[in-house]
């Protein structure tokens, strides 16, 4: 059904500290990934609304968490890109304590999307918060990204990859190749967080 292939989102609020979150009865998705894995783009792309979120040439430029509300009857959040070595050391950390808050212990987080590089091996930081989301028990899928600049062999075996990396999880969902150029993936993710959030029910008990 042609409703289904989009969702609409309208910025709610900016958070740089955990006081900020919006109180809301909404489901939340969040989006996390290194500063130049192209989360905006997707995000956009995903919305199909093209300022949606902040796209810029700076990584790290997006300081705060992000909170969309959508018509598909969740939340969308924008995470702080992570690992971005022009911002300094105490930033650094001041995010890096707000993303790992906001992702282990958000109550109404349902899924997390951890957007990686298709075109290179998972970073530590990115190993890392996989780590920090299995051991919380929270619910994440892996998103590839920029895919369209890999051959189809290629992204095949870049997922694969990531399968066996992660073949002893418990709580991985789904590893989905995406690009923003093609849209690549876009109907598989939105389907991905649909089915997540309507799984939990529409809002906190």
């Amino acid at each position: 059904m042609a409703h289904d292939l989009h969702i609409n989102a309208e910025f709610v609020k900016g958070a740089t500290a955990k006081e900020h979150f919006p109180v809301s009865p909404l489901r939340e998705v969040a989006m996390v990934g290194r500063s130049n894995v192209g989360k905006s783009s997707l995000i956009n792309t995903i919305a199909r609304r093209g300022k949606m979120a902040r796209v810029s040439n700076t990584p790290g430029k997006t300081q705060e968490i992000n909170f969309f509300v959508t018509d598909a009857g969740f939340m969308l959040v924008d995470l702080p890109g992570y690992g971005y070595a022009k911002v300094s050391k105490t930033q650094r950390e001041q995010f890096s304590n707000l993303i790992r808050e906001y992702v282990t212990q958000r109550e109404p987080l349902v899924l997390t999307c951890v957007l990686i590089d298709a075109r290179h091996d998972p970073q530590p930081l990115d190993l890392a918060m996989l780590e920090e989301l299995e051991l919380a028990q929270r619910s994440y899928v892996v998103v590839l990204t920029k895919c369209d600049k890999l051959k189809p062999g290629a992204v095949a075996a870049r997922e694969e990859q990531l399968r066996q990396v992660l073949s002893q999880c418990q709580h991985l969902v789904d590893v989905i190749p995406t690009s923003s150029q093609t849209t690549l993936g876009r109907h598989e993710l939105l389907g991905c967080m649909k089915r997540i959030v309507h799984e939990h029910g529409k809002g906190l008990a």
